[in-house]
């Protein structure tokens, strides 16, 4: 927490670009501080793909989960890519509280 406000993760897919900045609004109307990804590889960010920047990008995601009291997922119709998935892992193993946007049951 940082006074009053929690600080929350986005993470997901990056081609769920629209559901980031909707979830980021929402989060952030509610009282959050939202801290989410700075570009949006698959959503056509060409600038994101190459495997050094993406590999950049994924450990300084990693930076922002510890900055944050819990990471919220976007996971789109169930998905949790090889990434997303690595997250939760490390939020998890770091003792953050992960929530979803969808049920995964």
């Amino acid at each position: 927490m940082i006074g009053n406000f929690k600080v929350i993760t986005l993470c997901g897919s990056t081609k769920f670009k629209e559901d980031f900045l909707e979830t980021q609004k929402r989060l952030t109307l509610a009282g959050n501080i939202i801290i989410s990804v700075g570009c949006f590889g698959h959503s056509g960010d060409v600038e994101a793909m190459s495997d050094e920047t993406k590999r950049m990008l994924d450990e300084m995601h990693k930076r922002k989960i510890d900055m944050a009291d819990e990471i919220y997922v976007i996971n789109k119709n169930g998905y949790i890519g090889e990434s997303t998935k690595s997250e939760i892992e490390y939020a998890v193993a770091h003792g953050k509280t992960v929530r979803y946007m969808e049920d995964s049951a």
